[in-house]
Parts: C-alpha cells; structure tokens; sequence
C-alpha cells in the first residue's frame, strides 16, 4: 500500500472517529448547565485559557442552585486538570468535551474526553450549557473538495455539486429552443437569427445562474467546475465572454454526456471520475470495483464475513480492509472466573440479546461480560497492529449498497491466497478459538 494510500485511509478513519464521537455527544443530555464544551485554536496560549477558565470558576462560584454550582465547579476543575496535561496547544488546536450527563437508565455519569482534531480547527470556543456544542467538529468533517457541475442540453440546464460522497442538485430550469427548420412563414435567415438570438439568450442565463450559485462573497464555492452536455452548449458557455472568469478560471473538463438532467449529471460524475479522483465517492466506487474484480477474476486474495476476515488479519494477510460504516456487529469478551477462560464472540444485534451466548458450554457456568465493543470501532483502533489499512464505506454509491447487501459490510483485499476452507477444518480439529458467528 503506498504512502498516500496510507495517508488517505488513515484520515478517513479519523473522520469516522469524529462522525462517531459527534453523535454519542449530540446525544448526550445533563441536568442544569455543567456541560462544558471548549474549544482551542492552534497558536494560542495554554496560560490564557487557563486564566479564563480560573475566571469562569470565580463567576460560577455565585450560582444559587447548590447542585448546579458544585456540577459545574467540579467540570471546571476537571478541565483545568485536563489542560495542565498539555505545555502547549498542540498543531491542530485542542478540544475538551468535559460534564455530567444523564444516562438513559437515569444515572448520572462523568465524561471527560480531550483529543487534537486531525486538522486545524480555527474556532474559539468556551460554552457551559446542558448539551455539548459539536459544531465546530462538524465543520472539520466537511470535505475540502467540492465539485461544482453544469449540464447543458435542448431542453435545460441543471446546476449541482458533488462533495465527498454527497451529490445535491442546486438548481435546474427548461428551456424552450427552436429546432434547425422553421414551420416556414418566414425568411431563413430571420429564422436563423431568431435561433441564434435564443440560444445567445439561454447560454446567457446559464451564466448568469453559474454566478449566483457558485459564488458567494465574491470568491468560488467550488474548487473545480464540470461542464457537461450533449450538445456543444457546454463548448459556447466555456468560451463565452458572459461566462464569469473566476468560474472560466475553475474549468476543469468539459464532458460528453447523452442526456441532460439528473441522468446527465450522474453520468458527468463517473466521467470525469479521473479529474475527481481524490473525492471519496469516486475512491469509494474504485475501490470496491476492485475488490468486485479480484472476486469475478477469482484470484483467491480476498475474504469476507466476520470469520474469514479477522482469521485472515491475524495472519497479516490483508492488505485493505473494507468495511461499513454502520456495521452492526460487536465484538464482546467473555470470561469464565473459575477456570481463568477467555472468550471472544461476535454478534449482531439480535444475537447479543439472547444470553445462551454468554453460557460456557463445557461448565455450564454464565460467564462475565469483560469488554462489549462495536467490532467497526475495536479495528479502527487495532488495524495498524496487523499490518493492514482500513477503508471505511458507505451504501450511498450502488456498489457499496452491493458489497453491505451481498457480503455483510465486512471484508478485505489480501498479500497472498488463503485457503479459508483449510483453516476451518483444522479449527474443527483444533477445538475452535473463536465462536464468530457468520453475518
């Protein structure tokens, strides 16, 4: 795998380490206002905080609520304990998470989370409330490359952006054009003028409307521009002096398409697929085409299923690991305090209920619940011990709704064949390690 193979893989899991931790904290509710979200930007100063937060302290000091003051006295001091950890702000800025929330049953739990953001994060933030503010996190998740396409035919224009693996139609309208032959009545070369004056007209709007959409405070909103169509409006729009040039100066493939509309500006997508190739929706489809290629060619160096996958990592023979990103299976320990017996299990949702599970079959005995992790998150944080890089995937595209459907979600790209079947009947004879369940 080379490096920026790597590097990309590895920011992905990161983002999908974010996207996880926004949502548990988006969730999370407490009582009264000793939630503390805090936020430090790159280049600032620990001691400034420091002395901010020794004000706060002082300020909260009056609250009248008894319960509220020592909650919100006791996450102060927390956070202070955690920034005395740091000299410095590290290179992308810092960010601390810190509070008492409610927890479903009705308890009251700590949570105490400080991390630096995998790239900068140019917000100054310090808000005590009842939720955790995870905005400025959001932000950072956004894709730095968003695509801007314009598709042109006969019949209309239809404006759109492509980001990450999101496609969103901005904007389209119809037109109605002449064909090439009048229904007579007039000369030809009124015709023809007439003609020419409509499509001036319509190439004009289109212009006009690329303006309003991909500009917004006199600078492009787009990193780069697709004009797609079937006919050459595209051509007559990319040399046209009407057509902005900060957006002449973003063209970057004009692209042949047979249809306008939606259709076309999903077949504009795949088309200029080379020019996009560092958008995820592009790699994602690349990537599990690949794995789809190593199947149909049969060449033996992939897996898939819970099984095969994590025997085939623990012999390092996977190179790229695929999953999905709401893969709904945990990995749960468990252990038998008698004999000293460990047991990993892995099970979906449905099968963690059932507590025949969690019965040791040789002493009857109910064992201890140890660790109980979702799977997706426990190789997110191991990946790197077996020599492998990990792509995490969505169902948006049609082929990672084919791979979640066809293969479970779970699977991988191998070194060297493996041959699964032979492993299976020496674990049968070995007295199996694992009891993984088949997804």
């Amino acid at each position: 795998m080379s490096e920026s193979t790597a590097e990309t893989s590895d920011k992905n899991v990161e983002i999908w380490k974010v996207k996880k931790l926004i949502k548990s904290l988006e969730a999370a509710r407490g009582n009264g206002t000793s939630m503390i979200s805090l936020i430090i930007p790159p280049g600032d100063q620990i001691a400034r905080v420091s002395k901010m937060l020794a004000d706060e302290y002082g300020t909260a000091s009056n609250i009248k609520s008894r319960v509220n003051r020592l909650s919100v006295l006791g996450a102060i001091t927390s956070v202070q304990h955690r920034l005395k950890l740091y000299a410095k702000v590290p290179p992308n800025g810092l960010v601390i998470y810190c509070g008492t929330i409610v927890t479903d049953e009705g308890k009251e739990k700590k949570v105490n989370i400080d991390f630096e953001p995998f790239k900068p994060i140019n917000t100054s933030l310090y808000l005590c409330d009842n939720k955790f503010h995870t905005e400025a996190l959001t932000a950072l998740l956004a894709d730095d490359n968003r695509f801007g396409f314009i598709v042109m035919d006969g019949n209309g224009a239809l404006f759109g952006t492509l980001q990450g693996n999101t496609r969103d139609v901005l904007h389209k309208f119809t037109v109605d054009l002449p064909k090439k032959h009048g229904r007579g009545g007039q000369s030809a070369l009124r015709f023809a003028r007439l003609r020419m004056e409509k499509r001036h007209n319509y190439v004009r709007k289109v212009a006009e409307t690329a303006v309003q959409l991909f500009i917004t405070n006199d600078k492009t909103n787009v990193s780069g521009l697709i004009l797609a169509g079937s006919a050459d409006f595209k051509t007559e729009l990319s040399q046209s002096d009407m057509f902005d040039p900060r957006l002449q100066a973003k063209i970057i493939k004009l692209v042949d398409v047979s249809y306008g509309g939606e259709n076309g500006f999903n077949q504009a997508i795949e088309l200029s697929a080379e020019s996009l190739a560092n958008v995820k929706f592009i790699q994602e489809k690349k990537l599990i085409g690949k794995y789809f290629d190593e199947i149909s060619q049969d060449t033996g160096k992939y897996c898939f299923g819970v099984d095969d996958t994590l025997k085939a990592l623990e012999m390092g023979a996977v190179e790229t690991l695929i999953c999905w990103e709401n893969l709904d299976i945990q990995r749960v320990t468990l252990k038998n305090h008698s004999t000293g017996e460990e047991k990993v299990l892995f099970l979906n949702s449905e099968q963690e209920k059932d507590k025949t599970h969690f019965m040791d079959q040789e002493t009857g005995v109910e064992m201890e619940l140890e660790d109980n992790l979702p799977l997706l998150e426990w190789l997110a944080n191991n990946y790197k011990n077996f020599g492998a890089g990990l792509e995490i995937i969505t169902d948006r595209s049609q082929e990672g709704s084919q791979y979640v459907r066809g293969f479970g979600g779970i699977g991988g790209m191998l070194r060297y064949i493996v041959d699964f079947q032979s492993l299976q009947s020496y674990d049968d004879l070995d007295g199996e390690e694992y009891d993984l369940d088949d997804y």
